[in-house]
């Protein structure tokens, strides 16, 4: 199965991040990608403003995601994206949503909120209470998390324990002293943990790394992203994800009941 993950710089101006998004989507389907995973939080950011990406938010009948499904009806490819969803007055949630055939086919409200290097998102976002089902992409089975999830061995693994293959991660992961270290420990990391492939998508630009990444089941980068736009692409396979399995049966020799999230 071929996959991708684009990244680009989100601006204040969400009709221009919506155009991107189509752009890289047109190009991953022409490129034959069964699945793209974009970035976290794309209707608009600006770098005077930190709120901006919540006081931007639409509702998923919004223009933002509208020009999106209109793309998603061309062809049969999924794409994986967050955006912020208003919830009551002044706050949203951090909402990841998958595009397939011009449909809202899965949706997750982030679990864990980013409050953490002098950053409280719970500030203006509400959490999320729940783990979504997996989604099936050419028989592969898709776990959802969001960006800062992946400092959280418990949701990684209970995807995997639920059957995933696949986690996909979009992000604005932040700059920050061994922040990128961060980054690429914690993607092996959960790529070992879980054999499963990851595919983790990181808006770039002034206060982000960028530096997408797919991930093989033994914490291998096939495809890696630098700081500017960029989309990378990767074949998962089966086969290899099986093999991986039996030399590295994990998940089968956990000593540990399953842990609960909630």
């Amino acid at each position: 199965m071929r996959v991708a993950a684009g990244q680009f710089a989100v601006t204040p101006d969400w009709p221009t991040n919506a155009r991107t998004c189509v752009s890289l989507m047109q190009q991953a389907a022409m490129a034959q990608a069964a699945l793209l995973v974009l970035p976290e939080a794309l209707l608009a950011r600006d770098d005077n403003d930190p709120d901006m990406s919540v006081k931007s938010a639409q509702g998923l009948d919004g223009g933002f995601l509208r020009l999106l499904l209109d793309e998603s009806r061309l062809n049969t490819m999924t794409t994986v994206l967050t955006v912020h969803v208003p919830t009551t007055s002044g706050r949203a949630a951090n909402t990841l949503v998958v595009l397939r055939a011009g449909e809202i086919i899965a949706q997750y409200q982030k679990l864990h909120l980013y409050d953490a290097f002098n950053i409280q998102e719970s500030k203006r976002v509400d959490a999320g209470h729940a783990l979504p089902p997996l989604v099936d992409i050419d028989g592969m089975k898709i776990g959802l998390m969001t960006c800062y999830d992946l400092r959280f061995p418990e949701i990684a693994l209970a995807h995997a324990l639920q059957g995933a293959d696949v986690l996909v991660l979009p992000t604005a992961w932040v700059r920050g002293p061994l922040k990128e270290h961060h980054w690429s420990t914690l993607l092996a990391a959960r790529a070992l943990d879980t054999t499963c492939y990851i595919i983790a998508a990181g808006e770039c630009g002034n206060k982000n790394i960028g530096q997408s990444r797919i991930i093989d089941p033994l914490g291998v980068t096939l495809a890696g992203a630098g700081f500017a736009e960029q989309l990378i692409y990767a074949d998962l396979e089966r086969g290899f994800l099986q093999q991986v399995r039996e030399q590295l049966p994990v998940l089968k020799n956990r000593r540990f009941a399953p842990p609960q999230l909630m």
